[in-house]
């Protein structure tokens, strides 16, 4: 993790661990049109629906982070 990484989860984690998709997305390093798109079509990270309003707690986040976390080998074609 950079330093630029740190200081967004630092920042994140500072308030309430239920995020907006705004605050999430952020967490994350994505646009939050990315974030939602993500979340129609099941692939993003797991999220709650608090009074209507969709959060994001910041655990679920980071274990989706991880769980999506890629070797750079993906999709290479070994010589």
């Amino acid at each position: 993790m950079d330093d630029d990484e740190n200081a967004r989860a630092s920042k994140a984690r500072k308030g309430s661990p239920f995020l907006t998709a705004k605050q999430a997305a952020y967490f994350l390093g994505l646009q939050v049109k990315t974030l939602t798109n993500m979340r129609w079509k099941g692939k993003g990270p797991l999220y709650r629906q608090h009074g209507g309003q969709v959060r994001y707690h910041i655990a679920d986040l980071e274990i989706w982070s991880r769980e999506n976390r890629q070797n750079g080998r993906k999709g290479k074609r070994d010589a």
